[in-house]
């Protein structure tokens, strides 16, 4: 016969919570941030404000004997005028660093984007819950990755047995910055994003703020991450800056240079990874901005292109190509006051080989297959033994 187990509620604390820097009490509950306040009262743009709050990385931590855990959520999710509702978002578990399941999220709000205007309306629905049954009836570590492409406001935590926060198991911190594809675009869960698949790789604590089309060189992002503790550091810029036309290459290179410094502030001898954007045939050589093409979405497919002329290269526009060039140039300049920088160029990540082989399918975003071997290559070239993010020889080795 089924029954119901005796549930305990334990209030949801930061304690709980591991790849947030901020928590806000709402009307329902609990809502992880990953730019902290100061930075969020400095932003006026609506697309990072979204994107900061969707928990990409953010993930509840436990030890417990619980065989069965309940967590009552709000989420909202972001839909396409024209286009059939996305997948709803996925929340993993993990019991003792292994995969346990998945399930879905349910109820909550919708949000509509209309991709001519970029204007969105919500719709309001219910608070949603997430069961995971059949847990291993001992102490155990149990993770919770929350959707990392879905608002989602924590609103009660349920367990049949008593809940402490996960010890710390001594993993060096990673904190990681970017666009939409260290968000996660087109992952298809939470840990299948990129920086998630390399962090579970290197035996490390993700902290990721890859922000859906807003690595912008931001100044509030850079004290962000000056602010943030952490042992490893490493910043993966470009696509945003070329894909939405924020700059000329005259301002590009002291704006990076102004990032790193901020950085270098709280952090002067930590490991710091500049990467360099990956392969994308349609700013390869062309300038932004980007747009969604028009024809495609009349058909129900969601394709961009980009908007720039290749003829205005020469008077400072930027292509990915002119972006690496800088990138690695400035990475070069430093290296003599900086021991600790270094440079990955994203086309060892993905490159025109790769995007053969594994298209982009909305021509900007990686699928789900090459969120892996991105996550997969980066582990390789900065955990291991001649990377830069390289354990330190310890004791006895």
């Amino acid at each position: 016969m089924h029954t119901e187990p005796d549930w305990i509620t334990t209030p949801l604390t930061a304690d709980l919570l591991r790849g947030a820097l901020d928590l806000e009490r709402t009307e329902h509950g609990l809502l992880p941030h990953r730019l902290p306040a100061r930075a969020r009262a400095q932003n006026t743009d609506p697309q990072l404000a979204m994107a900061e709050a969707q928990p990409s990385g953010v993930r509840l931590v436990l030890r417990t004997a619980a065989t069965a855990v309940e967590l009552d959520i709000l989420r909202t999710k972001r839909d396409y005028s024209g286009f059939p509702p996305r997948p709803d978002g996925l929340f993993d578990l993990r019991v003792d660093g292994r995969p346990a399941g998945q399930a879905p999220a349910n109820g909550g709000k919708v949000l509509m984007i209309d991709l001519a205007t970029w204007s969105g309306t919500v719709t309001n629905g219910p608070v949603g819950t997430v069961r995971f049954t059949e847990l291993p009836a001992r102490e155990k570590d149990v993770e919770i990755w929350l959707p990392h492409n879905e608002t989602t406001e924590l609103v009660a935590l349920r367990t049949n047995a008593p809940v402490a926060p996960a010890p710390d198991r001594g993993r060096r911190v990673w904190l990681h910055h970017g666009s939409s594809i260290s968000h996660g675009t087109d992952a298809a869960s939470p840990t299948g994003v990129w920086p998630a698949v390399a962090a579970l790789l290197g035996d490390v604590e993700l902290i990721n703020l890859g922000l859906g089309g807003s690595a912008m060189l931001d100044p509030f992002t850079a004290r962000a991450l000056r602010d943030t503790p952490a042992d490893l550091i490493s910043v993966k810029m470009g696509i945003n800056i070329v894909n939405q036309d924020v700059m000329r290459r005259r301002a590009f290179g002291p704006a990076l240079h102004g990032f790193l410094d901020t950085i270098r502030e709280g952090h002067p001898d930590t490991p710091l990874l500049l990467v360099s954007p990956i392969h994308c045939a349609i700013h390869e050589t062309t300038p932004g901005p980007t747009a969604p093409d028009l024809s495609a979405v009349e058909e129900g497919r969601l394709l961009f292109s980009a908007m720039g002329d290749p003829a205005e290269v020469p008077t400072g526009k930027l292509t990915l190509g002119v972006i690496r060039e800088e990138m690695s140039r400035i990475v070069r300049q430093r290296a003599a006051e900086d021991p600790h920088l270094h440079y990955l160029d994203g086309l060892d990540l993905y490159g025109e080989t790769d995007a053969a082989e594994l298209p982009l399918p909305d021509r900007v975003h990686p699928d789900a297959a090459t969120h892996r071997r991105i996550g997969e290559r980066f582990a390789e070239r900065a955990f291991t033994d001649k990377g830069p993010f390289a354990r330190p020889a310890q004791p006895g080795d």
